[in-house]
């Protein structure tokens, strides 16, 4: 099979037990239909079991069980921390 960038012929290489198609020139990567989630699954660990939160108590506002939000740098507004 070519690459369909720059025409050099793809190279086959196993990756977690998936073979892939890549291009030794252009460094790209073909998978064929379902090798990424393949991948995926066997890239990522078993997830341990969650712990369930701490119980809600008293708190300093008031009673009210919310908590003040810092204000934070505008990083925390774009990503999940």
């Amino acid at each position: 099979m070519q690459c369909p960038v720059d025409n050099t012929t793809l190279v086959m290489s196993d990756r977690q037990g998936v073979e892939i198609d890549y291009c030794p020139t252009c460094r790209g990567v073909w998978l064929d239909r379902g090798e990424l989630d393949k991948i995926i699954e066997r890239s990522v660990p078993a997830a341990p079991a969650t712990p369930e939160p701490p119980a809600r108590g008293y708190n300093d506002d008031h009673g009210s069980g919310r908590r003040k939000k810092k204000r934070g740098s505008f990083l925390d507004d774009i990503f999940d921390f």
